[in-house]
């Protein structure tokens, strides 16, 4: 877990002079010697992506300190708002934490999110002593998490639901959510019971089911997953309750915290960059520009970068330059001195693209056209030409949207070029892709499997490109809100898109998850909105009088990352040579070449 900050909650108490290691504090004639508390706060690390950022979590957190007799409240803060030091009277008490959701003004009941975290601590005030205090604070929801087991997808029409709710306030799971977490608080509410009812439609008439799972606990998933089996032509419903199962996978730890390295997330140590934190005792090192952190490589030399403060206490640095699937050393050094224990970290892999520089070839597809791949190899590159045992463009009518070019080259032997073209009734867009070709719709389109197995995280796309193109001479349909005359210039297009696609929900297979049907719109994906998209970079070559494009140049194409958080588990590379060719609209004129492809991990 990674601490985040050092926090000494201050009382409100008018305070008098003393010793220099000792207050008092004098009431109505009467002097009572005092203490202080010292408490720091470290945020749990989550397995899964806090839906706060841990400052804000942290910010937002309430304190509370009682007597320990329970005869009132002494001391009420919100973190954001604490003054520096805390002095009571001395004595014994209990400190309470609240964060996350629960410490809001107007908490959500039930959300698929916001989790709500509770703690507390017995401590005892000394006179003239500083008293630390520990405290963990742990999820305090009580957690569904229903998962529509065997025969239920089978079994009930598309759109069956389960509705679980307490107190009033319900969480709907539907296939999309299936296995999802949901927090629901219990607070103010006496003997909680979750109450549920599925919903369905089972060979073509409603279906409900209902029931309640009592005496709830805070701090529990209770993990429920609902099957439907059929034996001896009579079916069989059922909702099983794991009541053991307990939710531990964030804790809000409150404690000093020293002054050193800290763990970075997993996810914050890429290929080619690292992230690393340490806390920093503040009192004691007060010029943030003496605080650097220094790494090396195993037997390599040190080099050093300057921290950022990025909140009280808390220091972190990106490492940059690092080399992939290697182990590295990073330390803390204020004012020249190392401070604390140093860490280590082992980079990413960085996986490359197959033959990115299109110089293995097979015709072991078919005859008539060359793929991208050595015959001894799996196919990775794909093309409308068509597949093994499919028939696309080159053997329905000879034509060759795509094809090795020996005299068209900037790494080895020969480039790719793609040559859009008018096939006797349709416009067909030369193209490449990672993924295959699906089969032809008849004289009406295509089908097109999209994304190969992939877990790298690059960070942008290196490619060299030569485009010649003009204008627009074909239209057969647009994107909704796209206009296009046949004033236009052609465009194309290269993108990349890192996801985790399940091919249930896009129609593809394992191997290729995005299946697209070129007559049908609704299956056509746009990776800049789509939800399952992690990453994604469009490089667009708009065509002009000049055919300014129509020489080789070097693109590098940045992936913009909207959860760095989490892993694809695909990567769709797909270039075409007229932009809106799965619209069957371009210039049946144009051409890219692309060559000498390749990942960037910086």
């Amino acid at each position: 877990m990674k601490p985040l900050k050092h926090l000494l909650l201050p009382a409100a108490l008018v305070l008098l002079g003393a010793a220099a290691c000792q207050r008092d504090i004098i009431t109505e004639g009467t002097v009572l010697s005092v203490g202080s508390i010292s408490l720091g706060v470290e945020i749990g690390q989550p397995l899964t992506k806090a839906p706060l950022p841990q400052d804000e979590l942290l910010s937002t957190s309430i304190v509370n300190i009682y007597h320990a007799d329970y005869s009132g409240l002494v001391r009420t803060y919100r973190y954001a708002e604490k003054p520096q030091t805390i002095w009571l009277a001395t004595g014994a008490y209990r400190v309470d934490v609240v964060a996350g959701e629960a410490a809001k003004s107007a908490p959500v009941a039930a959300s698929w999110e916001q989790k709500s975290y509770k703690g507390s601590a017995s401590f005892t005030i000394n006179p003239g002593a500083t008293t630390s205090v520990t405290v963990p604070a742990t999820v305090s929801n009580a957690i569904s998490q229903i998962t529509f087991g065997d025969g239920i997808a089978s079994n009930f029409d598309a759109g069956y639901t389960l509705t679980i709710g307490v107190g009033g306030h319900s969480l709907t799971y539907n296939a999309s959510k299936n296995g999802a977490d949901g927090y629901f608080l219990l607070d103010g509410i006496d003997d909680p019971a979750f109450e549920w009812t599925f919903t369905g439609t089972l060979k073509g008439k409603p279906f409900t089911k209902s029931g309640t799972i009592p005496s709830l606990e805070k701090g529990k998933r209770y993990a429920m997953t609902l099957k439907y089996t059929v034996n001896d032509g009579f079916g069989s419903f059922g909702l099983l309750v794991d009541y053991g199962t307990e939710d531990i996978e964030d804790i809000i730890v409150f404690e000093p915290v020293s002054t050193g390295m800290s763990p970075s997330p997993v996810y914050e140590i890429w290929a080619g960059h690292a992230t690393v934190h340490a806390d920093v005792d503040e009192s004691e090192y007060s010029d943030p520009s003496q605080i650097r952190f220094a790494w090396q490589a195993a037997g390599g030399s040190w080099s050093t970068v300057a921290a950022t403060r990025t909140a009280e206490g808390t220091y972190s640095a990106v490492l940059q330059g690092l080399a992939p699937a290697t182990d590295y050393t990073c330390k803390l050094v204020i004012a020249g001195e190392d401070i604390g224990s140093p860490i280590s970290f082992t980079t990413e892999e960085a996986p490359a693209i197959p033959n990115g520089s299109f110089e293995e070839t097979s015709n072991s597809a078919s005859g008539n056209y060359t793929e991208f791949y050595a015959a001894s190899d799996e196919p990775w590159w794909g093309s409308g030409n068509g597949s093994k045992g499919v028939n696309g463009s080159a053997d329905f009518g000879g034509f060759i949207i795509c094809k090795p070019d020996a005299s068209e080259k900037v790494d080895g032997s020969q480039s790719a070029c793609l040559t859009s073209t008018w096939a006797i009734v349709k416009f067909a867009a030369g193209n490449l892709f990672s993924g295959y070709f699906a089969g032809l719709e008849g004289t009406k389109g295509g089908k097109v499997a999209f994304g190969r197995p992939f877990t790298g995280r690059p960070t942008a796309l290196k490619v060299w490109v030569k485009y010649s193109t003009g204008k627009i001479n074909r239209i057969d349909s647009t994107p909704d809100g796209v206009s296009i005359t046949k004033n236009d210039y052609d465009t194309g297009r290269i993108q990349v898109a890192l996801g985790t696609w399940d091919y249930r929900t896009y129609g593809g297979t394992r191997e290729c998850p995005i299946l697209v049907n070129t007559t049908d719109k609704s299956t056509f994906v746009d990776f800049a909105t789509d939800g399952a998209t992690l990453a994604y970079g469009d490089l667009q070559l708009k065509g002009d009088a000049s055919n300014s494009h129509n020489t080789w140049k070097e693109y590098i194409i940045p992936i913009e990352y909207r959860d760095q958080a989490a892993y694809p588990t695909y990567i769709v590379v797909s270039c075409a040579s007229s932009m809106y060719g799965d619209y069957f609209t371009g210039c049946d004129s144009s051409k890219m070449w692309i060559d000498k492809m390749e990942l960037v991990y910086e």
